[in-house]
This record gives structure tokens, C-alpha cells and sequence, in this order.
């Protein structure tokens, strides 16, 4: 064991039972007494702990604090099945928020791989993190059960819905709201007056909530049923691109809602070279924002707030950890905004 990893175990044992006698350090750590001393003489230097007869305990002000301003020392660990898409954004605001609250991440990436998930994890927990926040490469199913009752250490969800008594349902969780993310691209493309829409989507984690989205605001808004297409990677382009055609010239679709920004530049470059004029011919909304402003014309899309998803994450995880199992459980969703560009106007 490090001597970060002694001094983590040691602050962590003192904010769950507020004092802790030296003998007891001792046999939890499971070193000398003179090392025990020599970490407790640095951690009461820096003003992380007090020392009193035969053990430690927490300075005054620290049990008075709150969660935000009681994290100093804190290691948080978080999983996160990708560093290249979509999750940068995330990441970032859990490292500002950590980085405020005096508390260090850890960062453990699945590349949308399950048992990469529970590597990760195993890893982050041997380091000696005091909490987890975690987006699973999947939505949780019965095969997380055993998984998640297992952690020993606080969790926060991150970016994936909470299902009714699911395997994650006791857990505190923050995500964006993307069903009504779905709901306001819909709602733009009716406001302009278009009609007929088409979900255009990448089946991942987030899609059913696209979905769902994109289907109840068709009908609060008494659109036709839109039309959905999914992209399949592995097939040709060329065969995507027909049907989008057939969709746009053959059934009078002229709102198009495509999932994810990637995909969309695509569609894009491939249906001008059809020679579909877009928004002339057909109006297209975006779902994520990451790279929808640098295409050419520039998409109008919806963007679900990645940044504050990360930062209440950490506070939701600091709050847990601080005050334990006594405090109600969370579930907060977060709501995307739509921001419109060239991409989207009334039909001709």
C-alpha cells in the first residue's frame, strides 16, 4: 500500500466514525506504529486531521462543513466507456468540479466493453477510491445485479436512466433528460411547420430516450408518426442514403431528426451529393452537439448539458459520501437545450 493510499484509508475511516484510536489505525492499515505516526504527523500538518490521546480525530471545522467544502483528500474514481466522444464534456466538468472541492479523479475508460467495466472498477477500487461515479457501457440490466450490490464504496450513475426497480434503482444517479431533448428538436421542426418527421439513429444506450422523445412530442404536437431509420454500420452508406431519399421524395418527409452528430455529418456530405438541398429540400436536427457547428451548413441540434451533468455528479457523490446512507436518495435529470442553425427552416 502507498503512503497515499494509507493516507486516503485513514481520512476515510475518520469522516465514517469521526475518531479512531492509533491501535486501530494500525491493525486496519496494517503497518508499523511508527509508520501510523508519521502519517498522522503529515495529514495533522496539513490540517486534515487532529490528534488526540492514543488517536486521531476530525478538526472541528470539517464535521461542521458541508458536503462541498468537507471533500479535501476525497479520490474519486469514474468510469466512462469513452474519452472521444461525447463524454469529454462530462469528464470535464466532474475534473473542475472535483478540482473546486479540493478532491482528486481518477479516470477508468470500458470502450463500451461490459467486463472492461468491472476491470475498471476492480482497478479504481484497489487504488483506494472513496466513491464512484459510473457510466456503465451499457444500460444496467439483470446481468449488473450482483455487480453493482457488490461495490463498497458510494456510487453515483451517471448519463443512464434510472429504470423502476432495476439493478440501479437505489442508487443516486444524474443524467441528461434526453426524451426531452428529442421533444424540443421536434418541436422546432414543427414550429417551422413541417409535418413529417424521420428519426434517423445509431442504436446506443441513449437511442430508446431519443426515441421515446421523438414519438411523444409527434403526437402532443399532432404530427404524423414519424418515419425511423437505423443506421447500421456495417452495411454500405449507399443503402442508408436511398432510404433517406425515398423518405424525403417518395413519402414527403421534410424533417429529419439523426442521432448522433457524427452520423448526421455524414448523411449530410452523402445527401448533397444526391443533390438534396438541405434545409431547401429537407431540414435536419442533430442530437449531441459535439461537432454539429463545424459542418457545412451548420446543423442546428439538440445539446443535453454534458458539462453540468459532470459537475452535479461529483457534488451528488460528495454529498453521499459525506452524510451516508441516511440521506434520500437522488435521481436528477437534466434538460438539454436545442440550438438552431443553418440546418433547419420552413419547409418550401
Amino acid at each position: 500500500m502507498s503512503v497515499e493510499q494509507r493516507h486516503r484509508l485513514i481520512l476515510r475511516q475518520l469522516r465514517d466514525r469521526g475518531s479512531i484510536r492509533l491501535t486501530e489505525l494500525v491493525e486496519v492499515l496494517g503497518v508499523s506504529a511508527v509508520t501510523l505516526r508519521r502519517d498522522v504527523e503529515h495529514l495533522a500538518e496539513q490540517g486534515l486531521l487532529v490528534r488526540v490521546h492514543g488517536g486521531v480525530t476530525l478538526p472541528p471545522e470539517a464535521e461542521r462543513a458541508p458536503a462541498g467544502q468537507a471533500a479535501a483528500g476525497l479520490t474519486i474514481g469514474m468510469l466512462v466507456p469513452s474519452a472521444h466522444y461525447y463524454y469529454p464534456g462530462v469528464i470535464k466538468g466532474a475534473q473542475e468540479r472535483a478540482a473546486q472541492a479540493g478532491a482528486r479523479l481518477v479516470l477508468g475508460i470500458s470502450r463500451y466493453e461490459d467486463e472492461e467495466d468491472r476491470a475498471q472498477v476492480r482497478q479504481l477500487a484497489e487504488g483506494g477510491v472513496d466513491g464512484l461515479l459510473l457510466t456503465p457501457s451499457r444500460q444496467p440490466d439483470d446481468s449488473h445485479v450482483a455487480w453493482l450490490a457488490g461495490l463498497h464504496v458510494p456510487a453515483v450513475l451517471v448519463e443512464r436512466r434510472i429504470e423502476l426497480a432495476g439493478p440501479a434503482s437505489m442508487l443516486d444517479s444524474v443524467a441528461s433528460d434526453h426524451a426531452h431533448g428529442a421533444y424540443l428538436g421536434v418541436r422546432h421542426l414543427a414550429e417551422l411547420g413541417h409535418r413529417r418527421l424521420a428519426l434517423v439513429a445509431y442504436q446506443s444506450p441513449t437511442t430508446p430516450r431519443i426515441k421515446a422523445g421523438v414519438l411523444a412530442g409527434a403526437a402532443a404536437l399532432g404530427l404524423e408518426p414519424p418515419k425511423e431509420l437505423v443506421i447500421d454500420r456495417e452495411r454500405p452508406v449507399e443503402q442508408l442514403i436511398e432510404r433517406v431519399l425515398r423518405l424525403v421524395r417518395r413519402d414527403g418527409v421534410s424533417g429529419l431528426v439523426v442521432h448522433n452528430d457524427e452520423d448526421a455529418l455524414t448523411l449530410v456530405r452523402q445527401l448533397a451529393a444526391a443533390g438534396v438541398q438541405i434545409p431547401g429540400e429537407v431540414s435536419l436536427v442533430a442530437y449531441d452537439d459535439e461537432v454539429a457547428s463545424f459542418c457545412s451548413p451548420s446543423l442546428t441540434a439538440v445539446a443535453p448539458p454534458k458539462l453540468h451533468v459532470g459537475r452535479c455528479a461529483v457534488d451528488m457523490l460528495i454529498m453521499r459520501i459525506a452524510e451516508g446512507p441516511a440521506t434520500p436518495g437522488r435521481h436528477l435529470a437534466l434538460l438539454p437545450e436545442l440550438r438552431a442553425r443553418e440546418s433547419s427552416a420552413a419547409p418550401r
